[in-house]
């Protein structure tokens, strides 16, 4: 894997900010094991599969690195990972801040199509996310059902409508202003619940049954399921842990449809 801290402006903050990405190499290196047909990355004209790996609230860009070893599997499946940084918004353009939505689905994709040698093709292109980036992920998907093949939530915020934020401070202020989130962009289980079924992404869900956001992902299937939307779900024993996070992206790197080259 080629692994970039990459810092750059982001017009749509007004700002500097920054992002991880791992890129596929054809040389996996001693002790790794790459992809099979890994020495056909550098003729790949379409480019490589790319996950967009989103963080959680108390996170940054490099958490993934961290508490887990995404590179390790990502080189075996031979996909690019593409980590940003978006702070506390809850992946929302904030009412009192910057516009973290309009970055993450609008500029940031066009920036890593113009810099890095990845797929634009939806069926190339994936989003997870855990805690409040597993909200991210499916955010993403249900609003832009037409740019993923595939959306991972893993112990996800699905449910907004109830969200307690008032330990943390002014961050509901400051996202959303103290406004009801039914019925925007943000309202996750209304989205699915209002979906077309055959035009969405393949879905996937992992929670622990000790987490605390357990009764999110109750809520959100039992919309989807009204809704006749399938979702891979699996609520296991598990807590809001990164040792569950960490088998668990393995499990999703796994899932996912990632063609072969």
């Amino acid at each position: 894997m080629i692994r970039m801290r990459t810092d750059f402006f982001a017009e749509s903050l007004g700002m500097g900010t920054s992002m991880v990405v791992l890129m596929p190499q054809a040389a996996a290196g001693i002790g790794m094991e790459g992809a099979d047909g890994a020495a056909s990355v550098a003729e790949d004209e379409r480019g490589v599969p790319v996950l967009y790996l989103l963080h959680g609230l108390s996170d940054d860009c490099t958490i993934w690195e961290r508490r887990t070893s995404i590179e390790r599997y990502a080189t075996e499946k031979g996909i690019a990972v593409v980590m940003p940084e978006v702070r506390r918004s809850f992946y929302a353009d904030e009412v009192v801040g910057e516009k973290y939505w309009t970055f993450i689905a609008e500029e940031l994709p066009q920036l890593i199509a113009s810099t890095f040698r990845v797929s634009t093709a939806r069926e190339d292109t994936f989003v997870a996310g855990l805690s409040m980036g597993g909200f991210g992920a499916f955010k993403l998907a249900l609003n832009h059902p037409d740019r993923f093949a595939a959306a991972a939530s893993l112990s996800g915020v699905l449910d907004a409508r109830t969200l307690d934020l008032g330990w943390t401070g002014t961050l509901g202020e400051r996202v959303w202003a103290g406004r009801d989130v039914a019925g925007t962009a943000d309202d996750l289980v209304g989205l699915v619940g209002a979906a077309d079924p055959a035009a969405l992404p393949a879905l996937f869900v992992d929670c622990g049954t000790e987490d605390e956001l357990l009764a999110h992902h109750r809520t959100f299937l039992a919309a989807a399921d009204e809704r006749g939307v399938e979702v891979q779900a699996r609520l296991r024993p598990g807590a809001h842990t990164w040792d569950f996070w960490d088998q668990s992206i393995q499990d999703v790197l796994d899932w996912l449809p990632v063609r072969e080259r």
